[in-house]
Order: C-alpha cells, then structure tokens, then sequence
C-alpha cells in the first residue's frame, strides 16, 4: 500500500500533527497500535477526531504474531512514554488488544475490524471475550471514532482542556438532534 501516493490534505494533517506533538512532552499521549498496516484505513479515523480534540498520539504498527517481542516491549514500556491509553485494532483472531493489556497497566480499548467472511464478529468476540484480570474496552466493529472518544474521555478526567473539548462535542450533538428534529417537524 503506497501511503503517499493516495494522500489527502486531511492526511497530511494528520502527519503534521502527530510530527508535531512527537517533538513536545505531553502529559498525557494516546497510542493508537494495529497488527497489520491495512487497519490503518479504519483506524485513521481515530486519529481524526483525537486531532480534532487536540490529543496527541502517536500511531504504530505492533503485530501481536509478526513481531510479537516489538509488541512485548511498546506494550510494557508506553507508560515510560506519556501514553495514557492505548487503542488497538485488530481483525480475525485479533490477539493484539488482549495481548497488550496483559502486558501494560494502561487502559487497553480494542477496536474490531472486519475482515474475512466472518464481517468481524471473529474479532469482536476475541477483544469482548478476555479472561478475568486482563480488562480490554471493546468498541463496535470498525468503530475508531468511538475509541479515540473514550480514550479522550479517559483523559480528561484529569486533563481540564481535553475534558472540555469532549463537553463541546456534547453540545454539539444535543444541537444536531434539536435541529433534526426541526427538519422533522417541517417534513
């Protein structure tokens, strides 16, 4: 998969300001992790709206089967990091999620993705279905947009200025639910 060729302005966003918050020191970072780079189309999204609330991250590939001692030493070292949470995706057997929070103390929210024949309810069942002591938050299949919301959530239970982006984006759903109401109501 040719990254540069298909690059959208959106994309190079995105690339800024993750260049961009690599070179601070925040207190607090999420790491968004996948097993294989073709995640990477859903789990852009993630990093979409964490750029749009202002949260760095940072994103790697971390494959729980290809390269499982890279995954043993990013998984126990991201709090040396700054990470805060950490958001692993993952279709099929999708081992990485469950295989990182067994090997980190930092919040682990895994997010399904579909692959094969199985439309993802393989690797839904794989991060829903951990055993006791080894927590992973699990989204719906595909569902980036959510992890990275949770993950802002998570955050800002102590971050004031992330607390308050996720409050804006609060308000702003109450008011596109008010306004569909309205084009409801003029139907």
């Amino acid at each position: 998969m040719d990254l540069k060729k298909n690059m959208t302005v959106q994309d190079f966003d995105i690339v800024s300001f993750r260049y961009k918050t690599s070179l601070m020191k925040p207190k607090h970072r999420v790491a968004i992790i996948m097993g294989s780079l073709t995640d990477y189309k859903i789990l852009k999204k993630a990093e979409v709206l964490l750029k749009e609330l202002k949260v760095p991250f940072i994103t790697e590939v971390v494959s729980a089967h290809r390269s499982p001692e890279f995954m043993f030493e990013f998984a126990s070292t991201a709090h040396e990091k700054n990470i805060s949470v950490i958001i692993a995706g993952a279709g099929g057997a999708a081992h990485l999620p469950g295989m990182v929070a067994s090997l980190t103390h930092l919040p682990v929210i895994g997010v399904p993705i579909q692959v094969g024949s199985l439309k993802g309810l393989d690797a839904l069942l794989s991060i829903a279905q951990m055993p006791k002591g080894i927590p992973v938050a699990c989204m719906a299949v595909d569902n980036a947009e959510n992890a990275a919301l949770m993950a802002a959530r998570m955050i800002g239970i102590a971050d004031e200025k992330i607390r308050n982006k996720v409050i804006q984006g609060l308000k702003k759903n109450k008011a596109k639910v008010k306004l569909m109401n309205k084009t409801l109501k003029k139907a």
